[in-house]
């Protein structure tokens, strides 16, 4: 399959950002650029390799790597952190925080990245079992590391996650997905009681051993941002993996600080974008036809058909009309664009799947995700929409 256009000719038509994700997909890692390594605080190899990613965070960071300073083994762990080419100075910031500290290490990004190149790239230099992938908008609890790692080893999880609180206070504001709904999107209620399995872990707290990771070829650069989680989870699940909720470790998480960066460690209002709509409506449908091996392709036209009923919705709401192209429309030409992508990725999947779509029916639940915007909309009114 061919396309009508050069790789370069339609770089120039993307987005920016979309172009530094796709040129990272393609390979290579010559737009990274890392301090020097220093040695290692103690011989032999970390237990865990944090990957802490950073894109104009300047507000968060000195909580979120004095945590990690604090962390009960923190002997045992690398710290890489990773900056998405801020434009705040936060980049500077964390090479004063990370001063003077042995395995920690400070990687710059020359463009954007996305949650999902960013990651990639810095992955590339950890040392550790297992990686560890980190927002900047959180904290950990001291333990939180260690009982982590207690709960991996003691389940045999391939992928697991913290328990994830408030910013703010101690009310639970994830335990990750325990399945999908009847269009393909996450839902699902946890149980945060115990260690379980669940569908997909939460994505500012994901754990990972090194070699699955790896195995798994990493986070799609494609996605961007939004739902690469969703997509490596389920991926890891294919390959014949476990994704576990360990809840005796706890982080706090700040959320949505890339389209709602000024209210301050809480969440005062519902806020949205055209570019997080866009990446939202996209990835999820991109996390179908990668992973969908036959029955579950079914999802495709249902999360079709009710991306186009919120498109009427959202246009009744909004009244502007670059927003519906932009979110819905742009989402959906750019999933066409990405065809010989997602046939690469079938290719890629189909080697190392273990499991069926009817083996993944049992993630089914009747539970609708669309249930949480009904709440959101409850509780915060119309959101705000950004021209971005």
């Amino acid at each position: 399959m061919k396309f009508s256009k050069s790789t370069k000719e339609m770089e120039a038509n993307q987005h920016p950002l979309e172009a530094a994700a796709g040129r990272l997909a393609a390979g290579g890692n010559a737009r990274t650029q890392s301090a020097p390594a220093q040695p290692a605080q103690q011989p032999g190899t970390p237990d865990i390799s944090v990957v802490v990613l950073n894109y104009n965070g300047a507000a968060w960071l000195d909580r979120c790597l004095t945590s990690l300073a604090a962390q009960t083994i923190a002997d045992d762990v690398e710290i890489i952190f990773a900056d998405n080419a801020s434009t705040d100075h936060s980049d500077l910031l964390a090479a004063d925080l990370l001063k003077d500290r042995p395995n920690w290490r400070l990687v710059r990004h020359r463009e954007d990245l996305g949650c999902s190149g960013g990651y990639n790239e810095a992955a590339r230099l950890a040392r550790g079992q297992y990686l560890m992938f980190l927002n900047e908008d959180v904290w950990l609890e001291p333990d939180c590391l260690e009982r982590l790692l207690n709960e991996v080893r003691a389940t045999g999880a391939t992928v697991a996650t913290a328990l994830v609180m408030n910013y703010q206070d101690d009310t639970v504001q994830s335990a990750g997905e325990s399945g999908f709904d009847l269009f393909g999107f996450v839902c699902g209620r946890v149980n945060w009681s115990k260690p379980q399995e669940i569908l997909v872990a939460n994505g500012p707290t994901i754990i990972i051993e090194t070699n699955w990771f790896r195995k798994l070829g990493g986070f799609d650069a494609r996605f961007f941002m939004y739902a690469e989680e969703y997509d490596l989870c389920w991926r890891t699940w294919l390959a014949g993996g476990r994704v576990m909720l360990a809840p005796s470790a706890r982080a706090h998480h700040r959320s949505a600080v890339a389209v709602n960066a000024s209210a301050g460690p809480g969440m005062f209002e519902s806020r949205t974008s055209d570019t997080k709509r866009f990446y939202a409506n996209r990835n999820g449908l991109l996390v179908l036809l990668k992973n969908s091996q036959h029955l579950l392709l079914l999802f495709v036209p249902l999360q079709l058909g009710l991306l186009a009923v919120e498109a009427l919705a959202m246009s009744v709401m909004v009244r502007r009309w670059s927003f519906i192209r932009r979110a819905y429309l742009d989402a959906l030409w750019d999933c066409w664009r990405l065809r010989r992508h997602i046939l690469a990725e079938r290719r890629q999947i189909r080697g190392f799947r273990r499991r069926s779509d009817f083996w993944m029916l049992r993630f089914l639940q009747p539970r609708l995700n669309r249930w949480r915007e009904l709440r959101r909309f409850l509780r915060f009114g119309l959101p705000k929409v950004d021209h971005k």
